[in-house]
């Protein structure tokens, strides 16, 4: 793999047995010669997101709960949200009006953000592990919308971004759980 994943989806192939990472898509905040970093989108916690961030609640994005980043520093948690076209101090751009949004600061102090989810963990990888996995063929790379961080289903993530991918990678959506029932 030549190039960053940075901004992209990386979305485990239906192969991909490690229960950290069968069937997720992971959101790549960050990947470059040092290692690589990302969020996992489509494992939401069964605990709301104002328990861990509570002055953020008015902004949680539906259905409010935290999510899993990932297997990584499980204790801290990240925001991503989407905010103004034009940007905004407190969250760092990523894809288009998607950022990380600096949890820290007060929600009035950053108008025009919205629609925030937050992730508890990451998803990380040494130097040349994630090129490696590529190589190998664990991971299909696809584009990123904003919308996919903050999708009120996320749970259907998975099939939702394969879905929508042109030729046979888009068939991959229907791909059963268990190949060998089917």
């Amino acid at each position: 793999m030549n190039g960053s994943t940075r901004a992209r989806l990386l979305v485990a192939t239906p192969e991909l047995r490690d229960p950290n990472f069968h069937r997720v898509v992971v959101l790549m905040l960050e990947h470059n010669e040092g290692g690589a970093l990302g969020l996992v989108l489509n494992r939401p916690r069964l605990i709301g997101g104002a328990a861990a961030v509570p002055q953020w609640e008015e902004r949680l994005a539906a259905p409010g709960y935290l999510h899993t980043g990932g297997p990584v520093s499980e204790d801290s948690i990240i925001g991503l949200a989407l905010g103004p076209p034009e940007g905004i101090d407190g969250l760092s751009p990523l894809l288009g009006p998607l950022g990380v949004v600096d949890l820290h600061r007060s929600p009035e102090d950053l108008p025009g953000v919205g629609s925030v989810r937050l992730y508890a963990g990451y998803a990380g990888w040494s130097a040349g592990q994630l090129d490696a996995e590529l190589i190998a063929g664990g991971w299909f790379v696809v584009d990123a919308f904003p919308e996919d961080a903050v999708a009120e289903e996320p749970t259907d993530l998975w099939r939702m971004v394969l879905g929508r991918q042109p030729g046979l990678l888009g068939h991959l959506d229907g791909y059963p759980d268990n190949p060998s029932m089917n």
